[in-house]
């Protein structure tokens, strides 16, 4: 494996991450949250009830930075904050049903568009992407715990 195909890679993935979140949020009619405020919510998603604190050292980021962006969350309407009964001082983070059906309709987007792309394509390339799939998703894991 090269530099050059590790950078082909790279190149041919985030492009594909930025068309297919420039056309949905198009075909959605909405603005496109930054991407801070997306991983936020996608966080929440996989784990509701989360703590500021706690998504901070998940996202590898400081917590002051997370609460700011959960107070730009809140205020827009996408995520609840309750205090944990058990511990006042905790806060629990949830998404709310704007959220939802935001995060549903986008996520139908997204399948709309790489639907309709991978018809066009020969049946051997879609063959081969689609068997990809699983190998992509390890290796986002594996990047995702790399510091």
């Amino acid at each position: 494996m090269t530099d050059e195909t590790l950078g082909e890679l790279s190149t041919a993935l985030g492009d594909l991450h930025r068309v297919l979140r420039r056309r949905a949020s198009q075909r959605s009619g909405r603005v496109a949250l930054p991407d801070a405020q997306v991983e936020v919510l996608r966080l929440v998603q996989r784990q509701p009830g989360i703590s500021v604190r706690e998504a901070a050292e998940r996202l590898g980021t400081a917590a002051n930075t997370v609460s700011t962006l959960v107070g730009e969350l809140t205020a827009a309407g996408l995520l609840s904050r309750e205090r944990d009964p058990a511990d006042r001082r905790t806060v629990r983070l949830g998404l709310t049903d704007a959220a939802r059906e935001r995060i549903t309709a986008y996520g139908q987007h997204r399948r709309d568009l790489l639907g309709a792309a991978l018809a066009e394509l020969d049946a051997g390339e879609r063959e081969r992407l689609l068997t990809a799939v699983p190998a992509l998703a390890r290796l986002a894991d594996r990047v995702a715990q790399r510091r």
